[in-house]
């Protein structure tokens, strides 16, 4: 009892403790430290009073917080306490740092000087915890990189189906035009001849050569132009052919008629696109798409076309017809690979590896390869079977595999960016020759059955429809800034060719006061048509297209060698008459 007594004694209330933990902070605070002590320690002894009086001041527990709740919530620091704060960081490391280094007297105030001397890190570690401590957070975030503003954006080879420009001007100037403006827009366009706007235009509206010349940059010339059916694009668009009338599919007589000035037309464009009158023009069939350029055009100083995409079949056919073409994808492929390969061999002689793992690198590396054969024929794989004596008596189903095995490489390539094909020079007529004459050039089955591919050029040739874009401008509100801002619109669909697109924007540039933006919507198939050929251009190719129907702006566009690669444009934005673009 006596012990169950003296433990009762020794036990305190909790208000009691309270007490006792001011009285010692106080005390603790009041006293005046020791003679020998530093200020460091003196003030490091004070620091327990402000926790203390912080504590104490502070709100009883919330008795509901959980562990979620309490770690989301930031915490409140006071501004008045923020030199306290400050100061208790500092002599936190100051205190830390001499407990680390004995070598002085606690007193001394040369042990503080050295202290400092010997640890120059201390005070830069000081100065990034206060700015750490009161600078906003909002100003310690990276600064984002602006893109780069051009006066012309890089010229997009690729086809767009869609176009949609936006401006904070008015674009109702684009409107449905007066007939005498349209009738003025597309005799400019046959006769080549382009009006010279001023720089500024206060009423694009009011201008009636403004609308003219948006009229003649719609224009487009295509064959063969059947007004019940839609003609671009052609690859994938069995539902735009699916339940339509086809008379050629039914009377021979028609299907060798249509073939037969498609055939035309293809030939006159090839010798308007020989002498420069026409600057390029496509060939868009069921399973591919082909870029004819003229000699000038994208850095080239000869006659260039483009395939894409293209098959092992599409590629045997050519060479047997005697089309010489290179694939310059591959080719970029296969020098970066035997770059990786020669970098691998000097890591590999410095190493001192094994030179079987040379070998089956350099297996994998040609893999890829689009090669006739291999230098080991069939009879060395199957030589096992000479041993044992049971050549005669098997099938040898090895042949089949190793026959696939070859042509792997090959099919792999079908359908893919890698397999763009460039025909140059004079293999270009021969191409022709072989359009004309190939029967797979034209569908035998499918919704697209008889139906000869369609020719799209920016001028006019033998055979053509003049056809016009789409438009349609509306006039919407977007929000911006929690406000609601009027925002014009105009969207284009066709098929939009290159010299088109540039027109376009020209002329919005002078109408907008070089404020708009555009969104670009590419024909996937011709997204690789922007690459560089192997062989590598320097500066402007020689080439007449004075007279090839396109505005001076346009030829000067189009000439600058190819920068986009297998991309293309997807956004162009014009602030303050500079371009910027998206590319994808």
């Amino acid at each position: 009892m006596a012990q169950q007594d003296d433990s009762w004694s020794s036990c305190k209330r909790p208000a009691e403790v309270v007490r006792l933990r001011r009285k010692r902070a106080r005390s603790v605070a009041e006293s005046p430290g020791p003679s020998g002590s530093s200020p460091a320690s003196g003030l490091s002894s004070a620091t327990p009073s402000l926790h203390s009086q912080s504590t104490s001041r502070g709100k009883r527990r919330n008795p509901f917080l959980t562990w979620d709740n309490t770690v989301s919530r930031p915490k409140k620091v006071l501004v008045e306490d923020c030199e306290n704060v400050c100061t208790f960081i500092k002599l936190m490391s100051a205190e830390k740092t001499s407990g680390d280094r004995r070598s002085g007297p606690p007193g001394d105030s040369s042990a503080e000087k050295s202290l400092s001397e010997d640890n120059p890190l201390l005070e830069t570690e000081e100065q990034h915890t206060d700015n750490l401590l009161f600078k906003n957070p909002l100003t310690i975030t990276p600064v984002s990189i602006a893109p780069v503003s051009c006066a012309e954006y890089p010229a997009d080879w690729s086809l767009k189906t869609r176009v949609i420009f936006t401006s904070p001007a008015s674009l109702s100037w684009t409107g449905q035009p007066k007939a005498q403006e349209e009738a003025l827009g597309l005799s400019n366009s046959c006769r080549a001849k382009f009006t010279m706007l001023p720089h500024n235009l206060q009423e694009p509206r009011s201008w009636s050569d403004v609308r003219s010349a948006f009229q003649q940059s719609l224009v487009y010339w295509q064959h063969p132009s059947l007004p019940w059916l839609s003609l671009f694009p052609r690859i994938n668009a069995e539902k735009n052919f699916s339940g339509k009338n086809m008379p050629w599919t039914q009377d021979e007589a028609v299907h060798e008629s249509l073939v037969k000035e498609w055939s035309v037309s293809l030939s006159s464009l090839y010798s308007l696109l020989k002498v420069g009158l026409c600057p390029y023009f496509y060939v868009c069939s069921y399973q591919f798409t082909v870029l004819f350029k003229a000699a000038g055009l994208a850095g080239s100083d000869c006659i260039t076309a483009l395939i894409s995409p293209t098959t092992r079949g599409l590629r045997e056919a050519m060479k047997a017809e005697g089309v010489e073409f290179s694939l310059p994808l591959l080719k970029e492929r296969r020098r970066i690979s035997e770059q990786h390969k020669s970098i691998q061999k000097g890591e590999e002689e410095m190493e001192n590896e094994n030179k079987d793992f040379l070998q089956v690198d350099e297996d994998y590396q040609n893999w890829d390869e689009e090669d006739d054969g291999y230098s080991q024929g069939e009879d060395d794989s199957l030589s096992w079977l000479k041993e044992i004596g049971i050549q005669d008596k098997l099938r040898q189903p090895e042949c089949i595999n190793i026959q696939l095995q070859k042509e792997a490489p090959t099919l792999s390539l079908d359908h893919k960016p890698e397999s763009a094909v460039c025909v140059e020079g004079s293999n270009s007529f021969n191409l022709i020759n072989f359009l004309i004459n190939w029967k797979s050039v034209v569908a035998a089955a499918g919704s697209q059955t008889g139906l000869p591919p369609t020719l799209l050029a920016p001028t006019a040739f033998r055979g053509a429809t003049m056809n016009v874009l789409k438009g349609r401008s509306v006039n919407v509100k977007n929000l911006v800034d929690c406000t609601y801002q009027n925002i014009s619109s105009l969207e284009l669909t066709g098929p939009i060719l290159p010299s088109s697109l540039h027109a376009i924007t020209t002329l919005l540039q002078t109408a907008q006061k070089g404020n708009f933006s555009a969104a670009l919507y590419t024909h996937t198939p011709t997204a690789v048509m922007n690459i560089e050929t192997y062989r590598k251009r320097c500066g402007k190719a020689v080439g007449d297209l004075t007279h090839c129907g396109l505005p001076p702006a346009s030829i000067n566009h189009l000439q600058q060698p190819s920068t986009l690669g297998k991309a293309t444009l997807t956004h162009i934005t014009m602030n303050n008459y500079n371009y910027t673009w998206k590319i994808g």
